[in-house]
């Protein structure tokens, strides 16, 4: 059975678990991989009740031991990785620790070339395969105020490129997908309650749209690949 990683589940209405969820429909053995193993057990027990194959792994997105025992794991099967580890840090640089911009860094740059490397590592052998990173707007542009994240997606998005250039040829699909604002899921809806109500639901992008975007770019054949795949809602000012 062929497996795919998923790196970076959290709440179980969140993109991670849904992006899970949506792979094991297609017929993958879904590895969920983050960093609370309460939320990885809910969302694999859901997956399990549908009918789909899912293990759950806790792994530190920074941490090379963790990223590859989770890619021995799925060895040569491995069919799909989806990089969706990241972390909003908005600060002015003026008053920033180097600290908390490295660890920025870390976990939307470093941890990506970590979790790339290892997955083209095993898919190379079958010459096929499907590596996907999950991007943001301040992967194209710099922000007032969000100069960490800004530089941590700016440069996952040139890693990712770099790789879809390198590794096209022989066979392995990588690709980048920029969300475009505010994710309908957990994260905001109940940790930042008044935010999302003054967004309200037309106004924040829904988890299933985002997951048929990662789907639509999982199932292009390499006539007609995709580098990137941007998603918004149709009110976004862009």
């Amino acid at each position: 059975m062929h497996k795919a990683i998923i790196l970076g589940v959290g709440p179980l209405e969140g993109l991670g678990a849904r992006l899970a969820k949506r792979f094991a429909a297609e017929g993958l053995h879904v590895i969920l991989a983050g960093r609370t193993g309460e939320q990885l057990e809910r969302a694999v027990a859901e997956i399990r009740e549908s009918g789909g194959e899912a293990t759950s792994v806790v792994a530190d997105a920074t941490r090379e031991d963790d990223v590859c025992r989770l890619f021995d794991l799925a060895g040569t099967d491995l069919e799909l990785a989806i990089y969706n580890a990241g972390n909003n840090t908005p600060g002015r640089i003026i008053d920033m620790e180097a600290s908390y911009f490295e660890a920025a860094w870390r976990v939307g740059c470093f941890g990506g070339f970590l979790f790339g490397r290892e997955a083209v590592r095993r898919m190379l052998p079958r010459g096929a395969g499907t590596l996907l990173f999950t991007g943001a707007s301040a992967s194209l542009r710099g922000r007032s105020g969000y100069g960490a994240f800004n530089a941590a997606k700016g440069a996952l998005r040139n890693l990712a490129q770099a790789m879809a250039k390198e590794y096209g040829p022989e066979g392995i699909h990588v690709g980048h997908v920029v969300i475009d604002g505010a994710i309908a899921g957990d994260k905001i809806i109940q940790n930042y309650p008044d935010y999302a109500e003054r967004l309200g639901k037309g106004r924040m992008i829904g988890l299933d749209g985002i997951a048929e975007g990662f789907a639509f770019l999982y199932r292009q054949p390499s006539e007609a690949w995709s580098f990137e795949l941007d998603v918004r809602t149709s009110v976004e000012k862009w």
